[in-house]
């Protein structure tokens, strides 16, 4: 029993480590980090950029393994105006980057162009884009105003 649970550790452990390295490996591949930085005007920062996001998705990942239990799970469980308003702030900027990420991985892969050269689209990519945008701020709305992910 010990060296099974042993074995899982070890195995949770490493499988961990893998998919974080391969997460990270598209993100700095992609040069997500870098646009960013590059767009601003704030390119020595990019390491303290790289550096939140690494701190940023470790500290996720102790929370996600780890329940807040105690006072302070209490508080976090009543969640106040302002919990509630940060949390929306962080949905607002994690699907922000999430959707740039999309975005950075779709000219990465040349899919864009390939796509606009197949519907022979000359003008209007911007509208297209942002009504794609459009289009998931609003399903998403929906799916989370009407509830549908307690029918799941």
């Amino acid at each position: 029993m010990f060296l099974k649970t042993i074995f899982l550790c070890i195995m949770g452990f490493s499988s961990g480590l893998l998919v974080s390295a391969g997460v990270f490996t598209v993100l700095f591949v992609v040069g997500l980090v870098p646009r960013f930085a590059g767009k601003t005007n704030t390119a020595r920062y990019e390491l303290l950029y790289e550096e939140c996001i690494i701190f940023g998705s470790v500290i996720a990942c102790i929370f996600s393994v780890f329940p807040i239990q105690g006072s302070f799970g209490e508080i976090v469980a009543h969640a106040s105006f302002l919990c509630q308003a940060l949390l929306i702030l962080f949905g607002v900027f994690a699907g922000i980057f999430v959707g740039c990420l999309a975005i950075a991985l779709a000219e990465v892969l040349d899919g864009i162009p390939i796509f606009t050269r197949r519907i022979k689209l000359k003008k209007g990519l911007d509208i297209a884009i942002f009504s794609v945008a459009i289009g998931k701020v609003t399903g998403s709305l929906i799916y989370f105003m009407m509830d549908f992910f307690e029918l799941v």
